[in-house]
């Protein structure tokens, strides 16, 4: 007998256009994704706290509970609050994006797009969700009051758990792994984000501020290196 298959992962795409929903299903279903599909902000609630979807490709312009609206309800419900986010946008303005990314979306992408391009975000978003420890590495990393579990992609703060997108947990990681080290926010964009073509560095920062906002008095351990880029600590400050 042939071992199982694992299933494949399933996706949630929320748009009220039928014809973009048709076309983004049609492609995500073909690079081998289970998708359901949702037309309404409030449907898109229902239907992530239902399937408990890998990811939501979500458009911003909603009837309704807008795009914004949504990313946060999700963000803000234990159930759905690590499922991880592709946003869809007509507007290429960066206030938006911005927006979008600091209220915990882990990429974006803007309208006209291209199918072939939006299947590969997905992809390159669920690989940093379930990328694996490094051969041979311990499955912990700590440094002070942080803790990282890579396996059971976990971390806590002096013991109380802090809830962090997949994104942000890969920022993290990516940050404690080279620890002492400064990492430039190019070579995070290529590393965490996968160098999608119009990331910009500002990402980063966003990303950078979010995760540290969530760490509170950790979130002293990265330090902003001016010109460069980042650097977590390699130890805790003493008090």
């Amino acid at each position: 007998m042939h071992p199982a298959s694992p299933a494949p992962e399933r996706i949630l795409v929320v748009d009220d256009e039928p014809d973009i929903v048709a076309l983004v299903a049609y492609h995500l279903a073909k690079a081998g994704f289970r998708v359901a599909t949702a037309s309404s902000g409030q449907e898109a609630l229902e239907l992530a706290r239902r399937e408990r979807p890998s990811l939501i490709v979500l458009d911003l312009m909603l009837p309704g509970l807008s795009g914004f609206d949504v990313l946060e309800q999700l963000r803000a419900d234990e159930q759905t609050r690590e499922v991880a986010v592709l946003m869809l946008t007509a507007r290429r303005e960066e206030p938006d994006r911005i927006r979008g990314l600091s209220l915990g979306a882990d990429d974006y992408l803007t309208k006209p797009f291209s199918p072939a391009e939006l299947v590969l975000r997905v992809q390159a978003i669920l690989r940093r969700t379930g990328s694996a420890a490094p051969a041979g590495s311990a499955d912990t990393v700590g440094i002070g009051p942080l803790l990282i579990d890579r396996g059971a992609m976990r971390v806590t703060v002096d013991g109380h758990a802090v809830e962090l997108t997949p994104t942000e947990f890969k920022l993290l990681l990516t940050l404690a792994e080279r620890r002492g080290r400064v990492q430039g926010r190019g070579h995070l964009l290529e590393t965490v984000w996968e160098a999608a073509p119009d990331i910009q560095t500002r990402t980063v920062d966003m990303h950078v501020q979010r995760l540290r906002t969530k760490l509170g008095a950790a979130g002293d351990l990265i330090e902003t290196v001016r010109g460069f880029g980042y650097r977590l600590r390699a130890n805790a400050p003493r008090g």
